[in-house]
């Protein structure tokens, strides 16, 4: 029973790869292919063979019908499981046959399978060989980040000193009567023609961010720059803001790539490998 049971895992395994196999292959995705497992189909003389895995599919009039055979071996495939194979196929002469393992074949069973057109697999789950290429230089295999997070600074309190000289030949202001200085920070903005610049002060917060946490004090000067509100425009020959900023929070990602490589197959025939993902 137990035996029986790790087959059916190993059927279904291989099941899995060739349903992501299919679906990525560009010719299949214009057809409607279903794979199936234990299927029995009738020889000439009227009995039914059954074969692990099965599907099938039509093109230009002409179906063409594949089956897998899988054994789950702790060995490599002796060459009596390729006679039995071949048994099974002499009178089912228009099928496709593939055989699968995890360890490989024997060479009598390989040169048997080849002689008869049987295409023969290593269907398995990966190992470190597969995160290498043909010179030995490793794949890119996990990939780990700090995601750093700076929370923006929150102004306390800012204090623009108003040139009281553009004030009074300028405006109907003067020092004893200048309008409150209101509106939301990012209605407010400074605009410092000396250094071609224009921020508001929702800009500013983010500015003024550092990695460390605390409250400070910093005084910009200016040379030709204006205070520019909902209602008035200013110009201002400095400002003052002390602001609160916030430790810069760091997530740890790490990203693991063998999680998404679902199975190899190796091509005997071929001498050619597909790592199969889950996308």
């Amino acid at each position: 029973m137990k035996k029986t049971e790790k087959g059916d895992e190993y059927e279904e395994f291989v099941s899995k790869i060739y349903n992501a196999i299919l679906k990525s292959d560009n010719f299949v995705v214009s057809k409607t292919i279903q794979i199936e497992r234990k299927k029995k189909i009738k020889d000439r003389s009227g009995i039914n063979r059954e074969f692990d895995i099965y599907w099938e599919y039509e093109l230009g009039g002409l179906v063409y019908k594949t089956i897998i055979e899988c054994k789950d071996f702790n060995k490599k495939i002796p060459i009596d499981k390729i006679d039995s194979l071949i048994g099974k196929l002499k009178d089912l002469p228009d099928l496709k046959a593939v055989f699968a393992t995890k360890l490989g074949y024997q060479r009598g069973a390989e040169k048997k399978a080849i002689n008869h057109n049987i295409e023969l697999l290593i269907v398995r789950e990966q190992n470190d060989t597969d995160w290498k290429n043909e010179e030995g230089l490793p794949y890119l295999r996990s990939l780990n980040i700090d995601l750093m997070t700076k929370i923006a600074a929150k102004i306390i309190d800012f204090i623009p000193v108003i040139d009281l000289n553009w004030l009074k030949a300028n405006t109907q202001y003067n020092e004893s009567n200048i309008p409150p200085i209101s509106g939301l920070n990012d209605q407010v903005f400074i605009i410092d023609n000396s250094r071609g610049e224009k921020y508001s002060l929702y800009d500013l917060q983010n500015r003024l961010s550092k990695n460390e946490s605390g409250e400070f004090i910093e005084i910009i000067d200016f040379e030709d720059c204006f205070l520019q509100t909902p209602e008035y425009k200013f110009k201002i020959k400095s400002y003052q803001v002390k602001f609160q900023t916030y430790k810069s929070m760091i997530t740890p990602i790490e990203i693991d790539f063998s999680n998404e490589l679902i199975g190899v197959v190796e091509y005997i025939n071929r001498n050619e490998k597909m790592r199969i993902f889950k996308k």
